[in-house]
């Protein structure tokens, strides 16, 4: 059963969705990953994926590794996103997912991820979930999140004020980037919890959202 620590409904007019960690499980990919970069430059894992959640890599790598030029940054992010792109073992949908993506069906929404096409593509598709028609990824935006560029880009493809909009996060740079847009966030998964979401969800089980008709959209959460 999903919980909730705040309104048990919101009505909105668009919803945007982060994909890892929101939607999608790809932490056995992302720890796989970041613990191999982890070792090659000699840094704590432990403290290296408290950083890389919600971030494009390259700005995780600048966090990381501040000396470092930013051409180097983006040269080895290129050669993450190759790696988490060809391994898929272990994304799975975050729970409720497809229940919910099916709620969205034919109502105002967009994905609004840190990766690229390729590897969103792939994760969803890995995890069995139709990709929105309307998606911001990496290639899309000049700053990674916490910068909100993504999900203002989002809502405006949609056509609406971001203050109308809900966002569905779970980490910190992502919940910043929605709060800094304007947006009321929905928290998803252990980690949204600490960073004040508007709303927060252990998971996506119970989570629907509803044409209101002249309110808009309306979420619940069971």
């Amino acid at each position: 059963m999903t919980a909730t620590t705040a309104a048990p409904a919101l009505t909105a007019r668009a919803v945007l969705l982060d994909m890892d960690g929101t939607l999608v499980n790809s932490d056995a990919v992302v720890e796989r990953c970041w613990r191999r970069w982890s070792e090659k430059h000699g840094l704590d894992f432990d403290e290296v994926i408290e950083v890389v959640h919600g971030r494009q890599g390259y700005a995780s790598m600048a966090v990381l590794l501040p000396e470092r030029p930013m051409a180097e940054n983006h040269a080895e992010n290129r050669e993450m996103l190759a790696a988490e792109t060809s391994d898929m073992e272990g994304v799975v949908p975050v729970p409720g997912a497809p229940a919910f993506m099916a709620s969205l069906v034919g109502l105002p929404h967009a994905l609004v991820t840190s990766a690229d096409v390729p590897l969103s593509t792939g994760r969803m598709a890995a995890a069995g979930l139709a990709l929105p028609e309307v998606r911001v990824t990496a290639e899309s935006v000049g700053a990674s999140k916490p910068d909100p560029e993504g999900f203002l880009k989002g809502a405006a493809e949609l056509g609406f004020d971001p203050a109308d909009c809900v966002v569905f996060e779970d980490s910190e740079a992502g919940i910043l980037a929605g709060r800094a847009a304007g947006m009321r966030v929905v928290g998803v998964g252990p980690r949204a919890a600490r960073f004040g979401p508007t709303v927060h969800v252990d998971d996506l089980t119970g989570v629907r959202v509803a044409d209101a008709g002249e309110e808009g959209l309306r979420l619940t959460f069971g």
